[in-house]
């Protein structure tokens, strides 16, 4: 299987730069996965595609102010950080522009020195593992110096840093938006419970692993980056009993599909907590979810691999020829679909 396989001409001007004002008003194309039937809706009928008892998975991860701005103490050099994993205390992983200028000692200072970073690795990949150093709460430190990471795609400005953030979200760490679940509002989410929807949650810090472009031209010998998750007792009991009592899980997103098909034995999804670089493609065999709210995704990308893999190739590019077509909105601040 190629990369290329998964390729489509997207026309510039469907990239969204902006979210729209209200969250729940963006469109939602409906993907029948069998049969490839497709429907055009809002997104706020999503509510018609979740049944009493079947279980609605978001991801409760809260976007930090990853982007850090430094220069080389020595050199005064400009140095731009990316935090992608907390590995441990103060030291992170992170993505260094340009990586030439961040070498096994070098200390990098933002904000005229009140926060600092010591290279103390250079990771596979090209990754630095960085030691900070600071006076006082690191996450306060952060907030002040740091900004949202928006992806390069988005050239406009962010006006409400809170419309990259779900409504939901609420464990700090990632560094990127899980984008499918900005469409649900607060007054939409407790429609969905009052029709005795259950919701659930799962949390999978966002990095390296969901955007880093694949450069392989044989799927097969891609490699995904690996990213922090955790499955709670009370989730994957609410999951279980769903799946006993034959109900559908719909997953919010690829990063909470990845977490719950990593953390699945025989079906059934087990309480954990740790480090997933699952990479699911065509020939995947479901273990857990039956439908998935997603956005639509970039050309040759892992979630655009991901998408297919729940329906098929066919059915999925022909869905994206269709939104194309029909101009909707694409990637992370665009219009939404549901693969059932």
């Amino acid at each position: 299987m190629k990369t290329s396989d998964f390729y489509f001409d997207l026309p510039k001007e469907l990239i969204a730069q902006t979210p729209l004002k209200d969250r729940e008003k963006s469109r939602l194309l409906v993907l029948d996965k069998e049969s490839g039937e497709i429907e055009h809706k809002n997104f706020t009928n999503i509510i018609d595609f979740l049944n009493e008892g079947d279980v609605l998975v978001l991801n409760n991860t809260r976007v930090i102010p990853a982007r850090l701005l430094g220069k080389k103490e020595n050199t005064g050099g400009k140095v731009e950080f990316l935090l992608l994993n907390n590995i441990e205390g103060d030291f992170w992983e992170t993505l260094v522009k340009p990586g030439k200028k961040a070498k096994i000692g070098d200390i990098i200072e933002f904000g005229d020195g009140i926060l600092k970073a010591e290279v103390v690795d250079i990771k596979e990949g090209g990754t630095r593992k960085i030691k900070f150093i600071y006076d006082g709460i690191f996450n306060e430190i952060l907030d002040k110096l740091g900004e949202m990471p928006l992806p390069p795609y988005i050239t406009e400005k962010l006006e409400d840093k809170e419309r990259y953030q779900t409504v939901y979200s609420k464990i700090k760490g990632s560094a990127a938006a899980p984008t499918a679940g900005l469409h649900f509002t607060d007054e939409l989410l407790e429609a969905i419970k009052e029709k005795g929807v259950n919701i659930a949650y799962i949390t999978l810090h966002v990095g390296l692993g969901t955007f880093r472009p694949v450069k392989v031209d044989d799927v097969d010998n891609h490699e995904m980056h690996s990213e922090f998750f955790e499955v709670s007792k009370e989730t994957a009991h609410i999951i279980n009993k769903a799946k006993e009592n034959n109900k559908k899980i719909i997953s919010v997103g690829t990063t909470s599909t990845r977490t719950l098909e990593s953390v699945s034995v025989d079906g059934r999804v087990k309480e954990s907590r740790g480090w997933t670089d699952i990479f699911i493609y065509p020939g995947f065999k479901f273990q857990v979810i039956d439908s998935l709210i997603t956005n639509f995704h970039l050309p040759e990308s892992t979630l655009v691999m991901l998408v297919s893999a729940l329906s098929s190739k066919e059915n999925v590019l022909n869905a994206y020829e269709e939104a194309i077509k029909e101009r909707y909105r694409f990637f992370s601040f665009g219009d939404a679909m549901i693969i059932k």
